[in-house]
């Protein structure tokens, strides 16, 4: 996932989905390609034909802050998309990584989301694969799966492969295309931050392989640094859910992130997360044993 290819890519597809009288010019008569033409958004932003078309073609290296401003104003990126282009277009010094141990969740995260026996929680890596969850969270988004599945690295799940790939997971969300769009979309954004990502781009190309919805999405560029929102769920055991999600981004370099759930109060989702709740056998669960019905409802 080279940089400069990959600015070429986003640049050409936000181009095309924009239109002349978007950004105030007239449009006259009928064009071969939809969008923008390229002098057109080079007129937008200030710049050269020429050096735009370098730009798109993956053969500037140097362009300035102000030069890519200017791009981003012309193209009415919004504040995630804008850094994102700047990722791509300046990003920092890369060093290829070597060989790490497998990731794991601190030892103080793990006691926080432990502790929170009502509030469904999960512990996510860099690419969004579960490094711990408590019985609450498991039992929330996957249910089918062993609790204890994310503390071997072969048997971790990853979200947004279960997303695409699982036939439970993909029925658990009742706006699929909405929550595909957010997952695409923070993982297009971190592979403009991390273009060195070797698990990260296997990740990219197993989906784009397997899954035509993503590599669709894919293909569209999204980009957004989803922190809070909604999930619209409907659950095997309890039904539809309307639940609040933060995601809590640790300080340090991990890149991990703790995604927790909520309910309104008084809400029929606050009642089905109660009733998800009280047939949690939390004590059974916190000490690695898997109670043998959870997952019955799943399949």
């Amino acid at each position: 996932m080279s940089n400069l290819s990959e600015l070429g890519e986003f640049l050409r597809v936000r181009r095309a989905s924009l239109q002349p009288e978007d950004v105030g010019l007239l449009n006259y008569g009928i064009r071969r390609v939809p969008g923008l033409r390229r002098e057109e958004l080079a007129m937008l932003a200030g710049v050269s034909n020429t050096y735009y078309t370098r730009l798109e073609q993956g053969l500037s290296k140097n362009a300035s802050e102000s030069v890519i401003g200017s791009i981003a104003r012309a193209l009415n990126l919004n504040t995630d998309e804008r850094a994102h282009l700047f990722n791509l277009a300046r990003p920092g010094k890369t060093k290829r990584r070597t060989l790490t141990k497998p990731d794991k969740a601190r030892p103080g995260t793990l006691r926080l989301i432990r502790s929170t026996f009502t509030t469904p929680a999960v512990v996510l890596g860099r690419r969004s694969e579960v490094l711990a969850w408590n019985p609450l969270g498991q039992r929330l988004v996957a249910g089918h799966l062993d609790l204890a599945s994310p503390e071997t690295p072969s048997t971790r799940p990853n979200m947004t492969r279960m997303l695409f790939l699982d036939p439970h997971t993909r029925e658990l969300y009742s706006r699929w295309q909405e929550e595909a769009t957010r997952a695409v979309a923070s993982l297009r954004r971190l592979a403009g931050m991390t273009s060195d990502d070797l698990e990260l781009a296997a990740l990219v190309g197993e989906l784009t392989m397997k899954s035509p919805d993503f590599a669709t999405l894919w293909a569209k560029h999204p980009v957004e640094n989803c922190m809070s929102g909604l999930k619209y769920m409907h659950h095997p055991e309890v039904g539809d859910l309307e639940l609040n999600f933060e995601v809590l981004t640790q300080p340090d370099e991990s890149g991990h992130r703790i995604l927790m759930y909520t309910a309104d109060p008084g809400t029929p989702a606050a009642e089905a997360l109660q009733l998800l709740r009280a047939e949690t056998d939390v004590p059974t669960a916190a000490l690695g044993r898997r109670a043998p019905s959870h997952s019955e409802m799943w399949r």
